[in-house]
């Protein structure tokens, strides 16, 4: 049946309970892909089914070329999509959810979504716009959130607040800067009034979310009897820690189980070292052995153990204590995570976009364990593994689609390294790590192995 408002009632899974004609959109989410249907979205869906936040309804913001397929599924769906849980014992268990009760496309019509923005209504304007969307402060993204505050400060209309749902270190910040760059070049006492009276808390967001294929549409249909075009495959795992730090009120969040605090920087390292970065160091050697997804990989011994000894001797020992977690029980349930074959995520998303991923994620577990003289042998060996995945060829002479903003640049430079090992960390992508002793010889050893012995022998040499 196709998914829609008139099928709710008809449908063989669950649905919303809630009237979704009497929400209120008081959140504007820019980049409502699948990662913010199966996170942000689904918490708000948790409080509308409580009979909270009735105000608080999302309206889903379309600003890329790419995003015209999500604005005609939306359309057409009224909003509506089916998320779908995966469990490791591989049941699963599908909902409809409802929160997006609007969707603008702004290539289409910027205007309206601009008084979309500057609405009195609109309190929390969201982004999941990944780490490219923040590099370039003059994009279409905060060129129209710039407009709706400067007509929100001549309409004497509160500023919102600005929520970053990215995964990235300090995201609020990074958000701040990018919004008050683009006022300031349009008008400083804007990026005055912007600086004083709007919020920008850092969150930190976690769930495994791969991006929806035909074959996930297909099984929807097949196992739920709904005809969704866009359906989302998450796992049962979500987090969502955020610095309780708002403009204009907010949703009763922790009634959803959202943890709201006075400091995420704990949660967000412990999130970026052990999640991210592990995914860094599954995911290049995985590839080179021949593995196509993760789970895979993450339920072969070698891997799991060599997953271990970086969270436990070289990414937990930076940490700080992180309130109500043992980060050795989060840690071995990454591992669980990772192995749920539900999920079917793929090694080679994991590979996409190391240049923006590694130097966030790993470089910084290896800068502060050189500072304190901690081991640095394991996220070394990742590098390598990283460096020699670029190369761009696998261990059988097949070609690999090494896909990062940088390819043009990195992967002839890795191409010279048998040559020259230190080639691709004496790019400015490592700050000064190539004049650092130790970490050199850990890369050099884990690279030389890589070429003569292969993936499989490196990391057997590296565990055991």
């Amino acid at each position: 049946m196709k998914l829609s408002n008139a099928a709710l009632k008809q449908l063989p899974i669950a649905t919303p309970s809630y009237d979704r004609g009497s929400i209120g959109i008081g959140i504007a989410h820019i980049g409502a892909g699948h990662f913010h249907r199966a996170h942000q979205a689904m918490y708000i869906d948790r409080l509308l089914e409580q009979g909270l936040a009735r105000e608080w309804g999302i309206c889903g913001v379309g600003v890329l070329p790419s995003d015209w397929p999500m604005r005609d599924v939306m359309r057409d769906q009224d909003g509506l999509y089916t998320l779908i849980c995966e469990y490791p014992d591989c049941s699963r268990d599908a909902r409809v959810i409802g929160s997006i009760v609007d969707y603008r496309y702004a290539p289409d019509d910027p205007e309206s979504v601009i008084e979309l923005l500057a609405a009195a209504t609109t309190r929390i304007i969201s982004l999941t716009i990944t780490e490219g969307g923040y590099r370039d402060p003059d994009g279409l993204a905060f060129g129209l959130i710039t407009e709706a505050l400067a007509r929100r400060r001549d309409r004497g209309i509160a500023a919102p607040t600005i929520l970053s749902c990215d995964n990235i270190e300090s995201n609020g910040r990074v958000a701040r800067q990018a919004v008050l760059a683009n006022a300031e070049g349009r008008d400083p006492g804007l990026a005055e009034w912007v600086a004083e009276h709007a919020r920008f808390p850092t969150s930190m967001v976690d769930r495994i979310t791969p991006g929806t294929t035909p074959e996930m549409a297909a099984a929807v249909q097949r196992d739920f009897g709904v005809a969704d075009r866009w359906p989302v495959l998450t796992e049962p795992f979500a987090a969502w820690v955020i610095e309780d730090d708002f403009a204009d009120g907010r949703p009763p969040l922790e009634k959803a189980g959202v943890l709201l605090v006075d400091d995420v920087v704990p949660y967000e390292l412990m999130k970026l070292r052990l999640l991210n970065a592990g995914h860094q160091c599954l995911c290049y050697f995985a590839y080179l052995c021949g593995f196509e997804f993760v789970h895979d990989a993450a339920r072969d011994t070698l891997f799991a153990e060599f997953l271990l000894a970086y969270f436990d001797s070289e990414a937990i020992p930076t940490l700080p204590p992180v309130p109500g977690i043992d980060l050795h029980d989060y840690s071995r349930t990454l591992i669980e995570r990772f192995a749920n074959p539900g999920v079917g995520d793929k090694v080679a998303r994991l590979c996409a976009y190391s240049s923006d991923r590694i130097p966030k994620w790993l470089l910084p577990v290896i800068c502060d364990n050189l500072a304190s003289d901690g081991p640095v042998r394991l996220a070394a060996a990742t590098v390598a593994s990283w460096a020699r995945y670029a190369e761009g060829v696998d261990e059988h002479g097949e070609p690999i689609d090494v896909v990062d903003q940088l390819a043009d640049s990195l992967v002839p430079i890795a191409r010279t390294q048998r040559d020259h090992p230190t080639a691709f960390i004496d790019t400015p992508l490592f700050g000064d790590l190539a004049c650092q002793p130790r970490f050199v010889m850990a890369y050099r050893w884990a690279l030389d192995s890589l070429h003569r012995k292969g993936a499989r022998a490196t990391l057997e040499a590296l565990v055991r």
